[in-house]
């Protein structure tokens, strides 16, 4: 998109709307709040920040802080109900919102399914949108690695899964919404992105991003310029 007024007009056109999770549509990232539940958060921290400005390929930054981490299955479980992700403020009104419209919402993250599908649960995305990495356990429970096959445990992973989402579902207007460069190196294909910086500011995002919001609200405001758009042509039929 070359300008932030057709980016706004392909949001309020959407078929499909992706968000990124961590620092996004929860205030936390999963993966820090899983390192501090399990005493290595600064050295963690440290490493996400890096993964996020783009330094270092995702892959490699995810197998260096997961081998730090070493999450066993109960921890994981215990940090979920001790610990729940806390949503941003105004998304689950937006994501109401573009369900009412018939838009399909997906959640692509770098973070953990058993995470995402709490946070998906909350609201009320089918867990078949949901897209995460999944972390494997031994039969004792101990950690035992990630799923290296999953599309978003790569460096452009989130691109690949909305290039599979396009091809399996003909979408012909998808957003991406995101904080981090992960996100926005998922357009194309995504056909526009919108920077996020609600929870955190990445700079790189700031500075580069054709349209970017600190609040939910603003997108809200945009889908009822649309109704209101919608009625004021009604008057003339």
């Amino acid at each position: 998109m070359t300008t932030t007024t057709e980016l706004k007009e392909l949001f309020r056109n959407a078929d499909a709307v992706c968000f990124d999770v961590d620092s996004t549509v929860i205030k936390e990232e999963g993966i820090d709040e899983l390192a501090k539940f399990c005493g290595v958060g600064d050295a963690v921290a440290e490493m996400t920040r890096r993964a996020m400005g783009g330094s270092v390929t995702f892959k490699a930054a995810l197998t260096e802080r997961l081998a730090l981490i070493r999450p066993s299955r109960d921890q994981v479980q215990s940090l979920i109900l001790d610990h729940p992700p806390r949503l941003t403020e105004g998304i689950k009104e937006l994501v109401h919102k573009l369900h009412q419209r018939n838009v399909q919402v997906f959640l692509i993250s770098g973070g953990f399914q058993s995470i995402v599908e709490h946070v998906a649960i909350k609201l009320n995305i089918p867990l078949t949108n949901v897209f995460a990495n999944r972390l494997k356990f031994y039969f004792n429970g101990e950690y035992a690695g990630f799923d290296e096959t999953q599309l978003t445990a790569e460096s452009g992973g989130k691109g690949k899964v909305i290039r599979l989402l396009k091809e399996r579902f003909r979408f012909k207007k998808m957003v991406m919404i995101g904080d981090g460069a992960t996100d926005m190196e998922a357009c194309p294909p995504a056909d526009g992105f919108i920077g996020f910086g609600g929870n955190v500011v990445r700079q790189q995002v700031k500075e580069n991003a054709k349209w970017y919001i600190t609040d939910f609200e603003e997108l809200l405001r945009e889908l009822e310029n649309k109704n209101c758009k919608m009625k004021q042509n009604n008057i003339f039929y």
